[in-house]
């Protein structure tokens, strides 16, 4: 571990790191902190819309176009992630997947040894010379002649990381993840065809996809690198970033190749935000699809202005992993996910992501079926009306059920306590579940819990029942590993006055 340290963290790439510190430190701390406004507007009943400043209506009125996609990104119908985790880098990327995106943020337990190692696997995989042999069975793993193309997700703006210091000041830990992979792969990247890519997580508003846009037109001026070399994909996944979607790509116009329907996590923000008003309240997280309302608003919104400018808009995450003992259940859970393609391909999206290489095919032959070209950009859907504010923010219908909060409380734990086990993506009941997933079990706990909900067993869900609950489901769950602070951990952030920002951000300091 101390040699890969010392390989990677040269002086040379010090000097970058720390350079990106100084000049992008305080705007993103600014940045963050201006959140805080949006949060306790929402607490006070604030419903958003649509920006009408002069300066979005300019945006929205004005016929601007992305710039030009590289050939390497047109065709983008499957793409697969995860961690990068050295096994799965090589199976990713061998998968027959369009893209794969290395995933430092939800799917990655950031100990330092995930987040070094991690940077280190990607270095082989970019030169083409990562292998595996697994210490089990002795099978080696190497890659094919023709593989994925290369993304790479860093944490988002909110994460510092502690390993990481200038002086005594903290480095923000997406500078440190794109900085450490741009340093070291940027001109192997460019040798091979291809350059740097990114996915950029949980921005809420558009001057946040600026702050991006800087640090990119920085690290190209820093490495004479043209204009618009960097390409990215942000995640629509924030309630304040689906009214901005339009000024989003704006401004990262020069280095936007698209949007993605970060479906968990918005979820999860639909929670954060209007946590406070009862009519809001979601009900069973497995009762939540692309087909509720909102959902599905939010998926057609984000086509239309994708293909309005000119860049691609990628679907959501299909998490079902093979149940390879139950052929009659495998079958019915392919089903769902060829059924979620079939809305996503004829809506118009672009392509779309999976958590395991089995759906690739899946993925691949709805979109082989359905898409003429590498992709559909030039296609506009015609709706039969406009999307509207409220049709984004319409709460489902449905019940909160006893059998939910059972789940949601042994999802949260099982995953507290392999997060803090250094694994950020934990396969339960057949789905893959990471932190976003995590987190719309915490949050929903805690707002079935503030509004004192009535379960369909008609008991009112309190602190007291919560406990009681708790302690009946923690006892299969004894030989975790990390099992009481974990417990400790679910009874603060779910009985907390407040619903804490991030679980992430509560758990990294026990992180070693």
């Amino acid at each position: 571990m101390k040699d890969i340290v010392q390989y990677l963290l040269t002086p040379e790439a010090r000097v970058f790191l720390n350079s990106l510190h100084t000049k992008f430190s305080t705007p993103i701390s600014d940045l963050v902190e201006n959140r805080k406004q949006y949060y306790e507007a929402f607490a006070n009943d604030f419903s958003p819309d649509f920006s009408q400043s002069a300066e979005a209506l300019t945006i929205k009125d004005s016929s601007w176009k992305a710039n030009r996609c590289p050939d390497d990104l047109l065709d983008r119908r499957v793409e697969i992630t995860g961690p990068p985790v050295r096994k799965m880098i090589i199976n990713a990327l061998n998968s027959g997947a369009n893209v794969f995106m290395a995933d430092f943020e939800d799917s990655n337990a950031p100990t330092w040894k995930n987040c070094i190692e991690g940077q280190a696997n990607l270095y082989d995989a970019v030169r083409k010379t990562i292998t595996y042999k697994d210490p089990n069975n002795s099978k080696e793993y190497k890659l094919q002649n023709q593989t994925a193309v290369l993304f790479v997700r860093p944490r988002g703006l909110h994460l510092q990381e502690k390993n990481y210091l200038i002086g005594d000041e903290l480095i923000r830990a997406c500078l440190f993840d794109f900085g450490l992979y741009f340093f070291h792969n940027y001109q192997e990247l460019l040798k091979n065809g291809t350059a740097p890519y990114f996915y950029l997580p949980k921005l809420e508003h558009s001057e946040e996809a600026h702050l991006w846009a800087n640090i990119f037109r920085f690290t190209e001026q820093q490495f004479n690198l043209p204009n618009g070399t960097i390409k990215a994909t942000v995640l629509i996944e924030t309630i304040p970033a689906v009214f901005q979607m339009e000024e989003i790509i704006y401004a990262l116009k020069e280095y936007s190749v698209g949007l993605n329907c970060g479906r968990w996590d918005y979820i999860f923000s639909y929670i954060k935000c209007f946590k406070e008003q009862p009519e809001c309240i979601l009900p069973d997280r497995s009762h939540i699809t692309m087909n509720s309302h909102f959902m599905r608003s939010y998926s057609q919104l984000l086509i239309n202005t994708c293909h309005k400018r000119g860049v691609h808009a990628m679907g959501g995450m299909a998490a079902q992993i093979p149940i390879k003992n139950d052929p009659e259940q495998n079958s019915k859970a392919l089903k769902k996910v060829r059924e979620d393609k079939i809305r996503e391909v004829q809506d118009g999206h672009d392509g779309t992501w999976v958590a395991h290489p089995s759906l690739v095919p899946v993925a691949k032959k709805v979109f082989d079926e359905y898409m003429d070209g590498p992709n559909q950009i030039n296609y506009q859907p015609t709706l039969s009306r406009s999307i509207t504010a409220q049709d984004l923010l319409i709460a489902p219908v449905g019940y909160c059920t006893e059998k939910m909060l059972r789940e949601n409380i042994i999802i949260l734990f099982r995953y507290i306590s392999a997060w803090l086990n250094g694994n950020g993506c934990v396969p339960i009941n057949h789905l893959m579940e990471d932190a976003a997933t995590a987190e719309i079990s915490r949050t929903q706990i805690w707002q079935w819990l503030h509004h004192e909900v009535k379960l369909d067993n008609r008991i009112i869900l309190n602190k007291a029942y919560f406990n009681q609950v708790l302690r009946e489901e923690i006892i299969s769950l004894t030989k975790y590993p990390h099992h009481d602070k974990t417990l400790e951990i679910i009874q603060d952030i779910c009985l907390s006055e407040n619903l804490v920002d991030f679980l992430t951000v509560e758990c990294y300091n026990i992180l070693s």
